[in-house]
């Protein structure tokens, strides 16, 4: 089954060669036309390739259509985008945008589910946890130039937790914490953290525990927000609509929280996690 975004491309190509074919255009005349090679417009046509906004604005320019198609163009062009967005392009300005985006999301949400397997998910973490994952990841992708202030706005954004009229919750696997992104001073704190946040109103939170028998194989973490899933890659973020696949999101959920351990179960594991750790440097 094509993904959102794969389908999305497609559609978007698919008209665009129909615009193309309409106007009795070889695919070879338009791509001479606007500078291409006749490669990257056959695979921008058959959704082989994303265009870019600059790759739109080049083909408006070469077929001239009315100004109310050029404008849904540019809007449909958007939705794909919004479907796949890269790090590097998320972060560039920074990464406290990022967590402002994530506090607007969530003022407008009334279900969140969250299934993390390599980290904490951010409405639980600790400021100093969340530094140490926010510096990993701008290690990588750039954008580091305001972490603190990206700290400070993800604290902001677990506002959410408290106001009522919300379903939350919050699944994460034990070897989010085993295998930790943070010095063992930290993760002692951020696993303190999570041992409060059992038992908070209208917060279910559970842990997948290791060498559990899971229902599915949990390939990578997401977050399901009311109708759209949202997946995290190492490149790029995935915000999933069709909801053929939400469903499927939904169901897979169900299925992990049956292996799980929640309210006192939960808290035993984790303050055996706790005693484990090794002596700050």
């Amino acid at each position: 089954m094509a993904t959102t975004f794969e389908k999305r491309k497609e559609e978007f190509g698919e008209r665009l060669r129909k615009l193309r074919e309409a106007a009795g255009l070889e695919a070879k005349e338009l791509a001479a036309r606007i500078g291409w090679n006749a490669p990257k417009l056959s695979k921008v046509e058959n959704g082989r390739q994303p265009a870019s906004e600059a790759d739109l604005e080049a083909w408006l320019a070469g077929m001239r259509p009315p100004e109310d198609v050029a404008d849904e163009l540019r809007t449909e062009l958007a939705a794909v985008h919004d479907a796949y967005r890269t790090w590097k392009a998320q972060v560039r300005g920074g990464h406290k945008a990022r967590q402002e985006l994530a506090i607007e999301l969530d003022a407008k949400t009334k279900v969140i589910r969250a299934v993390d397997v390599g980290v904490v998910p951010g409405l639980l973490q600790t400021p100093e946890y969340a530094r140490h994952v926010l510096l990993v990841h701008a290690n990588v992708h750039g954008g580091g130039q305001d972490i603190a202030e990206a700290v400070r706005t993800r604290m902001r954004r677990q506002q959410v937790l408290y106001e009522p009229g919300r379903t939350i919750e919050i699944l994460v696997t034990e070897s989010a914490l085993l295998h930790p992104v943070a010095p063992p001073d930290v993760m002692a704190g951020q696993i303190h953290r999570l041992v409060a946040a059992i038992g908070t109103p209208n917060v279910r939170f559970g842990i997948l525990p290791a060498h559990v028998r899971l229902p599915y194989m949990l390939m990578h973490g997401y977050w399901i927000v009311d109708q759209v899933v949202m997946v995290e890659t190492v490149t790029a973020e995935l915000r999933i609509t069709d909801p053929d696949e939400v469903a499927t999101y939904g169901k897979v959920t169900d299925l992990l929280w049956s292996a799980a351990v929640e309210g006192d179960a939960a808290r035993t594991l984790l303050l055996r996690l706790a005693s484990e750790l090794p002596p700050s440097a």
